[in-house]
């Protein structure tokens, strides 16, 4: 992959919800449109929360399909139409980078100690040190898929995002976090 895929947030969301919900419930998986929606307006463990309606989500996951990381799956004994991801073979990931862009795509910025103690449904991590280096091998890569992002005042531990929608604005990120810390 030499061209980075950008992704509007609808589609970040979903792609979000399909690697999360591939790994932590994989007897409903792959997802119905219905389910798709229900995972992308979930109020727990997502940032941002989202309001996405059925024409929404048809739209993402058709665009989504369009740059080869959604694929539709009949059959099965099924009669409706389900979807499921297809990043590790369009985005060159293995499962524990699967997993970490996972965290980010759903819950925004994080710290390796944040992707390390959300992880455990997604991936296995044997330790600290091996999040911190597949993070820092997704950030190294020659398109990058995470950046490292400027430690803001008062922080311990430096955060990452993906890059999946783009250049990431670094004053409307630290303008939509004080949004949310201030009363």
């Amino acid at each position: 992959m030499s061209e980075l895929i950008e992704l509007d947030a609808v589609e970040q969301r979903i792609l979000g919800v399909l690697l999360e919900k591939e790994k932590t419930l994989p007897d409903y998986y792959p997802m119905t449109a219905n389910a798709i929606i229900t995972a992308c307006n979930q109020k727990s463990a997502r940032n941002p929360v989202m309001a996405l309606d059925e024409e929404m989500v048809k739209v993402g996951i058709d665009s989504l399909r369009s740059k080869g990381l959604a694929n539709t799956v009949a059959g099965g004994g099924s009669r409706s139409v389900k979807y499921k991801h297809n990043a590790p073979a369009n985005l060159d990931i293995g499962p524990n980078e699967e997993a970490v862009l996972c965290l980010l795509l759903l819950r925004g910025p994080l710290t390796s100690g944040e992707v390390n103690s959300n992880s455990g449904r997604l991936y296995d991590f044997a330790n600290l040190e091996s999040v911190q280096n597949c993070m820092r091998d997704l950030a190294q890569r020659d398109t990058p898929l995470i950046q490292l992002l400027p430690k803001r005042s008062g922080q311990k531990e430096a955060r990452y995002a993906h890059c999946l929608g783009g250049e990431i604005d670094l004053e409307a990120l630290e303008e939509e976090e004080n949004a949310i810390v201030t009363p």
